[in-house]
């Protein structure tokens, strides 16, 4: 594993830009889906929004200035890439914000690449009713087991409010999951 501040280093110079970032795509690339999936739930949505997250990464790399980890960063543009994309399909489709959120759920259980069983789809469901900080907050705490330090440089808010945000998260999908 490349040290990051080297492959930092080579993703800005031109003679060692293409193998850096090959390097960077293959690191980073299936931690970023899954993160972009449990956002997006679609595969072929997940997909597009990861080659758009990498494109933007390549392009603004020479603005990173390693105030944060490049992870940390990545994951950021990630999110809002995935945020972007639910708006803009949303928009495209007509359909409010809360539509589109119905209709990837009822999609999710036809998608092939879905591979939960009933409980996991209550679970996404129950994700799905929260608010996008939450569902974020949830999703990176409890799936990605990151720590509330890089959840906090991810999204750019205090470790106390995300502790908050991920209790309130979690006690709103017990009583979800309870309903039934």
């Amino acid at each position: 594993m490349i040290a990051e501040e080297t492959l930092v280093k080579e993703l800005k110079q031109e003679e060692t830009q293409a193998k850096a970032f090959e390097v960077l795509v293959n690191t980073y690339k299936e931690r970023l889906y899954w993160h972009i999936r449990r956002i997006v739930l679609n595969h072929d949505d997940a997909d597009d929004v990861l080659q758009n997250t990498f494109i933007k990464v390549y392009r603004n790399i020479g603005g990173f200035k390693g105030e944060s980890k490049l992870f940390s960063w990545m994951y950021r543009i990630a999110t809002n890439e995935s945020l972007t994309f639910l708006k803009q399909k949303s928009k495209k489709l007509g359909v409010s914000d809360e539509e589109l959120k119905n209709t990837m759920l009822e999609n999710l259980q036809s998608d092939v690449y879905f591979e939960g069983d009933e409980i996991q789809l209550k679970l996404q469901k129950a994700m799905a009713s929260l608010p996008d900080k939450q569902k974020l907050v949830f999703t990176m705490k409890y799936f990605q087991e990151m720590k509330y330090d890089d959840i906090s440089e991810v999204l750019e808010t205090s470790v106390g409010g995300l502790k908050a945000s991920y209790h309130l998260a979690v006690k709103k999908i017990e009583a979800y999951l309870k309903e039934d």
